[in-house]
């Protein structure tokens, strides 16, 4: 399989995840760190918000590939660590776990009140004990990447991938993520020195990842 990216220890793959996932051996993967489809069948419309330079695009314009049928994490359970975003919604096909990861959208209570939720969580074996990152992201007002277009409907911070990456992997590490989206995950592997492999199925959001990773210096 010719990858869509192969530069500096990262490599993309515009596949879908189901033909990849056979190829990857588990043993050679040191983290697993993915942001799968919940099943929610959650689609955001596109639309330009905000006043003059504030001005950006929310909502990424596409449905999340995959999230109109319920999702099945046995394919990842393979693999001996892991994170995996989205977890609350399909609890009950994962195995029994105290080590929730929690991230505080709120930023510790700074944020306005709307009607995104306060905290998004990911299951983990990587830890007995629940660990919370508190960092702001509720529509305009966030602690990063502020006043930029939104890449994905369920964009993640790139902060919060490298708090997660940071406190459970070390340097040359492999972190494997078969569902890339539009890739924080790859730019804070880029920014932290570990080698990855990304796997997406949407074509433009690969091309937003392997821009993201082309910026010389990421501002956060």
């Amino acid at each position: 399989m010719t990858p869509f990216y192969d530069q500096d220890g990262i490599t993309i793959y515009h596949a879908d995840c189901k033909d990849v996932l056979p190829l990857v051996n588990p043993a050679s993967v040191d983290l697993l760190l993915t942001d799968p489809p919940y099943g929610m069948g959650y689609v955001v419309e596109r639309q330009l918000v905000g006043n003059g330079n504030r001005r950006v695009w929310m909502g990424g314009g596409l449905p999340v590939h995959g999230d109109d049928t319920p999702f099945d994490p046995a394919p990842l359970l393979a693999f001996p660590r892991l994170a995996i975003f989205g977890g609350n919604h399909f609890h009950d096909k994962l195995p029994v776990s105290p080590g929730w990861i929690v991230w505080d959208k709120t930023g510790g209570g700074r944020g306005p009140n709307n009607t995104f939720s306060d905290v998004e969580m990911a299951w983990t074996n990587l830890t007995n004990t629940p660990h919370i990152y508190r960092h702001l992201w509720k529509g305009l007002t966030r602690d990063s990447e502020a006043g930029k277009s939104v890449l994905h409907p369920t964009q993640k911070p790139v902060p919060l991938m490298r708090w997660i990456i940071e406190k459970w992997s070390e340097p040359g590490d492999l972190v494997f993520d078969p569902y890339m989206g539009s890739g924080p995950i790859a730019r804070a592997c880029l920014d932290l020195g570990r080698r990855y492999i990304g796997v997406e199925i949407v074509e433009e959001y690969c091309q937003a990842a392997v821009d993201r990773l082309g910026q010389q210096a990421f501002v956060f």
